[in-house]
């Protein structure tokens, strides 16, 4: 059973035990009658606070106690049960005094029907305790569980057979040397492409759109240092320009090896699909009171209106054949936005086809170390951070 709900039915017992109790003391001591007691009243306010829609129905079908979940899904109406296949698990576990669990399809008009899971204990006396839970965001995790598993089968193959393909070439070429070094190449680059995948898939998989539970203060120059420092021999190699500009001294509050990894996503990627001689342009800001954008620009192919909405799914790509010829595996973009979402950020992309595209990563921000006092000879003026990385 679940915890939550035994320590609930632990409660609810609880206290009813002490009203009976309580009853009896006052009955024997004075025979005179008194009010009868609520028997729900002290329990109402452990219903109001449960996230899930709970309620506790009396003998009468009557809604004893509920909480504000329960009114907003539609499964209290007044003061009845709204949905009629709970109702009827409300009644068969009143009869029976068995606990029970169904899952449900609520109609919607002209939207699917709305998938519920419902638990339902007997509490005595006519008194029956239900909590609704709805089962749409554990249904999408399945299937983008799902999903990402036949995607991941489907890319791994390809390298895979690949490498398998070039073996076989060489063994056939073994008395050609000229053949044997092409063919032996090839399958260093799709082993290479292929480590590449398989260490993204893990750390996709390690992510959990969560902030770390003792985030560090991070140095914003030293994010983008580091992601250019990683992004340098990929740049030289297609011989682009990496630049950076913007405010410096400022600082945000997470993971640092996460924001490297999302920065570095970032900036290789506008390596990979700009042009020979590019320039891809890493700036900081301060966006707003509160938190601090991190802005990579690059003057490459840019990306179709249609697929603005899709960049950050798993395994998209703008440009399939690009993305081969530089070992992109689809990926990237995705686990940014994992990153983003795990630091309570965002990441947000404009893009114009044949102009470039700049992806924008905001996050919260972080107060500041106090800063050094500077030597007295030192000039009082300050200037943007502007560095150029051939």
């Amino acid at each position: 059973m679940d915890p939550l709900l035994t320590a609930f039915l632990g409660a609810l017992v609880g206290a009813l035990g002490g009203w009976v109790a309580s009853w009896v003391v006052r009955h024997r001591a004075d025979p005179e009658p008194v009010p009868e007691a609520d028997p729900v009243g002290e329990l109402r306010e452990v219903v109001a606070a449960l996230e899930s829609a709970a309620v506790v129905v009396g003998s009468a079908d009557d809604v004893r106690a509920t909480n504000e979940s329960a009114l907003t899904e539609g499964v209290v109406i007044g003061d009845r049960v709204g949905i009629p296949g709970l109702l009827d698990l409300v009644r068969q576990v009143r009869r029976t005094g068995e606990p029970a669990s169904v899952h449900l399809e609520v109609p919607r008009a002209g939207r699917p029907p709305r998938p519920l899971a419902a638990r339902v204990l007997p509490l005595g006396d006519g008194l029956v305790f239900a909590v609704v839970d709805d089962r749409a965001p554990g249904l999408r995790v399945e299937e983008a569980a799902r999903d990402f598993l036949a995607n991941s089968t489907h890319e791994l193959k390809t390298p895979i057979g690949a490498v398998m393909l070039l073996a076989e070439a060489v063994e056939q070429a073994a008395d050609d040397p000229v053949a044997v070094r092409r063919f032996s190449s090839r399958i260093q680059a799709e082993a290479s492409r292929l480590g590449q995948l398989v260490a993204q898939i893990i750390q996709l998989s390690r992510l959990r759109g969560e902030l770390p539970r003792r985030p560090d203060v991070v140095d914003v120059d030293g994010l983008v240092r580091q992601a250019l420092d990683r992004s340098r021999s990929f740049a030289e190699q297609r011989s682009i320009t990496l630049t950076t500009g913007g405010t410096s001294g400022l600082h945000v509050l997470g993971d640092a090896a996460q924001l490297v990894t999302a920065l570095t996503n970032l900036v290789q990627n506008g390596v990979a699909y700009s042009d020979q001689r590019g320039r891809v342009v890493v700036t900081t800001r301060q966006a707003d009171a509160g938190a601090v954008a991190i802005a990579v620009t690059d003057n490459g192919i840019g990306i179709a209106p249609d697929d603005l909405e899709r960049v950050f799914e798993r395994f998209f790509r703008v440009d399939y054949a690009r993305s081969r010829e530089t070992g992109g595996t689809g990926l990237g973009l995705s686990i940014v936005a994992e990153i983003a979402e795990g630091h309570h950020g965002t990441i947000d992309v404009w893009s114009k086809p044949g102009s470039g595209s700049t992806f924008t990563l905001t996050l919260p921000a972080a107060p500041s170390p106090a800063p050094t006092p500077p030597p007295a000879a030192a000039s009082a003026a300050g200037t943007p951070n502007q560095e150029e990385h051939p």
